[in-house]
């Protein structure tokens, strides 16, 4: 069986971005639990990614599997091997020592896709590879990186947490049913790119909540930036889910907090989340009904938290972003602002279950 020698540190993060540009390919994975995507670097690891293309196009990944997976560490696949499942006491021996070693800068953070090798032969690389799931800087320099995730991380995390036996040996089969390479697309446009400040006033939102809807309607001409922030959280589903964290009864309830989702965002929501907001402090009056965004100490901390007053609340004025005001559903913040809670924490969850953009 063929293990990695280096210790494996787990400690989560988001893909790494880096400041190369684009790779000019792309592999997309298509697997029995999920597609992901992964950029070959072919400037860092130019033999590498010839050989992964000539095998993917030649077919052999097709059929072959996981055969070991980390919870939240790595996964590792494309042992000729694996298609047989007879041979399973021989999984991750197969495919090797085909190619040198060209070990680079790039460091091995979560979605960085490395080559196996045989333990100890730093030149024993070939068809099998491995996605680090998580942070793995000890393998750097060790393991030649030839990859990075830019889609479907999230599936890469839901195979990495499968059963497994003592090898990290899925208790069912993790089927790779094709590798395609494909040149890389352009960059999508952000939601909302396209849309002017003014014509921002243009939109309302539906907040659907697990105590009923409320509409919102959006203060564009106030707080411009905050709301195509806003918007664009929005239409990409990155509010669903999210629990209202914080009450505090005759003041706000507070949301929108991705510490407290349900689900870990997508790879494409994560692009869309702002490290952080300018403020657009603004004369609209902290009232009953208005939202507001929430920050630390920084007036630049914003990011995708905000509160919805329950009461007139002029402490908060000229201090926080005012961006919206609920035009309907009220009585669901009145609701949310009765239940009972732990401090400032509901002692039951309700969440977020969808926001509904849609023009006036």
């Amino acid at each position: 069986m063929t293990l990695f020698a280096a210790r494996l540190v787990l400690t989560l993060t988001v893909p790494f971005s880096g400041q190369n540009a684009p790779a000019s390919q792309q592999a997309v994975i298509e697997t029995s639990h999920g597609t992901f995507v992964f950029e070959l670097l072919d400037d860092k690891a130019p033999k590498h990614v010839a050989h992964f293309i000539a095998t993917a196009r030649d077919g052999a990944f097709t059929g072959t599997t996981f055969h070991r997976v980390i919870r939240l560490g790595l996964i590792q696949g494309g042992d000729p091997l694996t298609r047989d499942p007879t041979m399973s006491h021989r999984y991750g021996t197969g495919g090797l020592n085909e190619l040198a070693a060209e070990f680079n800068d790039v460091p091995f953070v979560a979605g960085t896709v490395g080559a196996v090798l045989v333990p100890g032969q730093k030149d024993s690389a070939g068809q099998q590879f491995f996605v680090a799931v998580s942070d793995q800087l000890a393998l750097n320099g060790q393991y030649t990186a030839f990859g990075r995730i830019v889609e479907g991380m999230d599936v890469v995390r839901r195979i990495s947490q499968l059963p497994a036996d003592s090898r990290g040996l899925p208790a069912e089969r993790v089927v790779i049913a094709s590798v395609t390479i494909r040149p890389t697309p352009p960059p999508e446009p952000a939601p909302f790119a396209g849309v002017t400040d003014a014509e921002l006033s243009g939109y309302m939102a539906t907040i659907d909540t697990s105590r009923g809807p409320m509409t919102v309607e959006f203060f564009a001409g106030k707080a411009p930036g905050t709301v195509r922030s806003f918007l664009r959280l929005a239409s990409a589903g990155v509010y669903d889910g999210t629990p209202f964290h914080r009450v505090v009864k005759g003041f706000v309830i507070q949301t929108g907090a991705l510490a407290y989702r349900a689900a870990p965002l997508t790879d494409k929501q994560q692009t869309l989340v702002p490290a952080a907001l300018p403020p657009e402090f603004n004369d609209t009056p902290h009232v009953k009904g208005v939202l507001s965004m929430a920050r630390g100490d920084d007036p630049a901390s914003a990011s995708t938290s905000f509160f919805i007053c329950t009461a007139v609340c002029p402490s908060l004025d000229g201090k926080y972003t005012a961006f919206g005001r609920v035009v309907a559903g009220l009585e669901v913040v009145e609701a949310i602002e009765s239940v009972a809670v732990d401090g400032e924490a509901p002692v039951e969850r309700i969440e977020i279950t969808r926001v509904t953009v849609s023009s006036r």
